[in-house]
Parts: C-alpha cells; structure tokens; sequence
C-alpha cells in the first residue's frame, strides 16, 4: 500500500500542468455537444429515425414534436458547448447542457443494447455536474478562482 502511495505522490501534477488540466477538461467536455449540436442538423433526419425505434417515441412526442426538438437540442448544444469551451457563463451553461441531456439520455439510450452510450452519457453528466460546482477554473472568461 505504502508503495501505491509513493507512485500516487509522484504522479502528482505540478501547478503548471494543472492550470492547463482546466480549459483541456472544459473544452474536452465541451466538444461533444459542439459536435453532437451539429449533427442534430447535419443528421436531422438520421437522428429523427433513432428517436421513432426509441421505446420511449411516444413520450417524446408527448412533450413536443420530435423534429422541433432536435432542432432545439442542436442548438443548445452548439451555443451553450461553444460557451462551456469558452469558460463563459460555465455554471448556466453547465446546466442547460445537463438539462438537455437528461431527457436525450432517458429517449435515445434507456433501451436495450446502449449500455455503452448510457454510460457514456453518465459519465458527461458527471463533468457537467463538476463544472457547475467548481466553475471554470483557469484561462477561462469568466474567472471563478
């Protein structure tokens, strides 16, 4: 065990590299609803089959219709993802990105055979959750430290 911690210590990041770890884990968070935002256009019709095969279609069409949602989506990923990479408005921005994925999450991925995109999705959650909380660290916009 004492040997794990030794490693554990040396592994240690040095200040530098940690100033750098904070707009690398915004912007790495971030790309995936940038690009992701663009397919919701690029692949509109594409990502409109995926929701119909979706066990969960008739709710969706519950809330809206789907198309007008994809739209929506798309752009809240690309507007509020390009602000998240930017270290600008990161606590809102965290948020709504969470927002939206929740119910993508629960539509497109509560079903059999994506446990890997669930998980996927869990773990973004769970960046999303740390940015909200800890705000956008170093070489950002906004400076919250």
């Amino acid at each position: 065990m004492r040997t794990l911690t030794q490693i554990d210590a040396w592994l240690t990041p040095g200040e530098q590299l940690r100033d750098w770890l904070d707009p690398v884990f915004r912007i790495a968070t971030s790309l995936i609803f940038i690009i992701g935002g663009i397919g919701h256009f690029a692949a509109h019709d594409y990502m409109l089959e995926r929701m119909a095969e979706s066990p969960w279609r008739d709710a969706v069409a519950m809330i809206g219709d789907p198309s007008w949602l994809l739209w929506l989506s798309g752009g809240v990923f690309v507007i509020f993802g390009i602000t998240l990479a930017l270290g600008f408005l990161t606590r809102i921005s965290a948020l709504l990105l969470l927002a939206t994925l929740i119910p993508i999450t629960i539509a497109v991925h509560v079903a059999p055979g994506h446990t890997g995109p669930l998980f996927k999705n869990i773990a973004i959650m769970g960046a999303l959750l740390y940015l909200y909380a800890n705000g956008p660290g170093r070489f950002a916009i906004e400076q919250s430290r």
